[in-house]
């Protein structure tokens, strides 16, 4: 799960400093928090739980899954992450939690970020029987090799 050709444009002055980020979200700045922000904060990947776990033991070997995972629905829960869902048994954490969608490259498994503006959804107002709060759009396909220049 790589980084995409718009994370850059969508990402705005990120997280200098982890433990003030913690602190002013109003999370207590524990070791293992602050272990597990570093990446997850400053990540331009996509990762699952797990993936964070592994990246965040080459650092900090001695951290548990469990720590890794309460860690990081703490950080869903202030607003630090956004949790997505984009398919069975498939849930990623994304630092940037500006609304944007995503595509999926179905060749390589990366999730690319897709601005807001870029993707139009028409006709949401004709769901009159549902109270839509959000929405966001994944789609899924491959990624077209660069043009030559001639």
């Amino acid at each position: 799960m790589t980084c995409s050709r718009f994370r850059l444009s969508l990402t705005l002055v990120r997280v200098k400093d982890t433990a003030a980020a913690l602190r002013d979200s109003g999370i207590q700045p524990s070791a293992q928090r602050v272990a597990v922000g570093d990446y997850v904060l400053h990540t331009a990947e996509h990762p699952s739980a797990d993936l964070v776990w592994k990246r965040v033991r080459e650092k900090f070997p001695w951290i548990s899954r469990a720590t890794v995972y309460n860690t990081l629905n703490l950080f869903v829960e202030k607003k630090l992450l956004q949790r997505l869902n984009l398919g069975e048994d498939s849930v990623v954490f994304d630092p940037i939690t500006d609304t944007h969608h995503h595509f999926i490259d179905e060749t390589t498994g990366a999730i690319h970020d897709v601005p807001w503006d870029r993707v139009q959804v028409c006709n949401i107002e004709s769901l009159r029987d549902y109270e839509v709060h959000a929405y966001q759009v994944v789609m899924r396909g491959t990624v077209k090799p660069p043009r030559r220049k001639s």
